[in-house]
């Protein structure tokens, strides 16, 4: 008898079922941490990755939205909207998402809160 070729199987890993799971609930965490809450006056605004400093400022300021600080993140700015609609005119400028800006205190470093850094000079 013969030994014929045998077909391999493909079988996932022991370990990607436990791996899913984990990025799944890291995922749901942060989208829960991370939201805006209700009647927030100051949020933090992500823009695309690839806009520079100068254009996630421009469509900050277009969105009628005072800018209260820079991040570490180019495109990662601490905005204070305008009431009126002011959250719905940042997305339409280009803004990916709103953070709580209490979530984003790690991007602010001590040493980049210099007085050029917080621009309503509080």
């Amino acid at each position: 008898m013969e030994r014929g070729d045998t077909i391999p199987t493909t079988r996932r890993p022991a370990w990607l079922g436990a791996a899913a799971l984990l990025i799944a609930s890291w995922i749901a965490v942060a989208a829960l941490s991370l939201q805006v809450r209700a009647g927030a006056e100051v949020v933090a605004v992500a823009f695309p990755p690839w806009w520079g400093t100068e254009r996630a400022l421009v469509a900050a300021a277009s969105a009628n939205a005072s800018i209260v600080r820079l991040t570490a993140l180019p495109t990662l700015l601490v905005v204070r909207p305008d009431r009126d609609g002011g959250l719905n005119r940042l997305y339409e400028s280009g803004a990916w998402l709103t953070i709580d800006p209490r979530a984003v205190a790690a991007c602010l470093k001590p040493d980049d809160l210099g007085a050029g850094d917080d621009l309503r000079g509080r």
